[in-house]
């Protein structure tokens, strides 16, 4: 799906184009390159598939509630990691920037005793920091930013552990951080939570007709709006149902049912950012900068304060996921935001649809390949295979991305789509 609309003559009462029109015209797009999320949607539902047939414990109501905890982290750092991406720039100091935001919050938590709302504060201005430091380094000192975010990515576990005295793991016992990643919400708000989803995405929709029709651009059909609006309904609708399933061995003493909490926070983030990306000024102009530097530069266009933005947004995001990553621990220690993490989180991106060559791409990618990375990770754990299998295995599914994402690129420039 071609992430920025091609520019189309404005005509005065334009009608809207019928279903045939649109399935022509996105096969035509198919055809030139344009794939945009497909095959990781296609990818998903391959892998989910082929893991239920062959472990069927893997569609179960509790395994179906890890999916969502065990890649939270992975998919709010990689939504940072998009808009980075977007300009064709890498942050490899994601993972530990997390980490170190995580260490902040938990100092001030359990050691000073302040107030969850104000550690979380602290924890993401501290990210916010960060990016403002690596950005500039980046636009300013035009130093490389593989260059800077490496450097970075060595400096902050060297901050980490003297933060947490060379390995001290300091717990979290804060019950409004715990909740995020270890409480559910009750069945009766599940719902409501995928009514207000399902009117909303109709209003934007609807909005989306609107707005340009007033315009004289041509529309959606309705039937299709109705399609997918049924469709966000039907998957939202079945995910509730299977989330609402009692999943505790002993419900009388502990009761395991509903959306866990990190789901609508991973959707508010979505819809915020998706917002900022797709409806407003600054969204495009990131495009364009992502799509020509210099073109963007001749346009008017503020390069050097876009490219430090993108860094402060995701350094901004790697510390929300360092707190998602503490409640799901209840504790934070020098390992917090390293491992794969980083790796998982770049590979999220780019598999979900996310070019490495930057001006293309959507927050949603960062969902879309999250899944895929949490899929792949429990699916094959669920088989008994060894972390060396799993890691053999999403490095395949991340080239496999890479690779059709160059294919794609190339098929557009020939077919004159880019």
């Amino acid at each position: 799906m071609a992430i920025v609309e091609s520019p189309e003559t404005t005509t005065p009462g334009a009608p809207s184009r019928s279903v045939g029109d649109y399935i022509s015209d996105y096969f035509r797009r198919l055809a030139g390159g344009e794939l945009g999320s497909l095959p990781a949607v296609a990818g998903l539902i391959v892998l989910c598939a082929i893991f239920t047939v062959l472990r069927p414990v893997f569609f179960s109501a509790i395994n179906f509630a890890n999916l969502f905890t065990q890649g939270a982290q992975v998919v709010v750092i990689a939504m940072g990691l998009v808009f980075v991406l977007l300009l064709g720039e890498i942050d490899l100091s994601a993972g530990f920037t997390s980490g170190v935001c995580a260490a902040v919050l938990a100092t001030l938590l359990t050691n000073r005793h302040w107030p969850w709302y104000l550690a979380v504060l602290v924890a993401v201005i501290t990210g916010v920091v960060i990016g403002t430091v690596l950005g500039t380094l980046v636009s300013k000192v035009r130093i490389p930013s593989f260059v800077v975010t490496l450097a970075a990515f060595l400096a902050f576990q060297g901050i980490a552990l003297l933060m947490l005295k060379n390995g001290t793991n300091i717990s979290i016992s804060d019950p409004v951080i715990g909740a995020i990643e270890n409480r559910n919400l009750p069945d009766w708000l599940s719902w409501a939570l995928l009514a207000a989803l399902v009117a909303g995405y109709l209003g934007v929709q609807l909005l989306r007709i609107r707005s340009r029709a007033a315009r004289g651009l041509p529309t959606d059909p309705l039937p299709l709006v109705a399609f997918r609006v049924g469709a966000v309904a039907v998957i939202g609708g079945l995910a509730v149902y299977f989330l609402n399933i009692e999943r505790s061995q002993n419900p009388l003493r502990v009761s395991l049912r509903g959306v866990p909490v990190v789901v609508p926070l991973i959707l508010i983030l979505l819809l915020i950012w998706t917002f900022v990306l797709s409806r407003t000024a600054y969204g495009r102009n990131m495009y364009a900068v992502g799509g020509n530097q210099e073109a963007a530069r001749r346009a008017g266009i503020n390069v050097d304060r876009i490219r430090v933005s993108a860094f402060i947004i995701c350094s901004g995001m790697a510390a929300i996921g360092g707190i998602v990553a503490a409640s799901r621990a209840n504790s934070v220690d020098p390992n917090t935001g390293g491992s794969n993490i980083l790796l998982y989180s770049v590979g999220a991106a780019v598999i979900g649809g996310t070019s490495l060559f930057g001006g293309k791409g959507r927050v949603l990618d960062a969902v879309l390949g999250g899944a895929v990375v949490a899929v792949i990770d429990n699916g094959m754990g669920l088989m008994g295979y060894s972390a060396g299998v799993k890691l053999v295995v999403t490095g395949i599914v991340l080239l496999a991305a890479a690779g059709i994402d160059a294919l794609s690129r190339r098929r557009a420039a020939a077919s004159g789509l880019r």
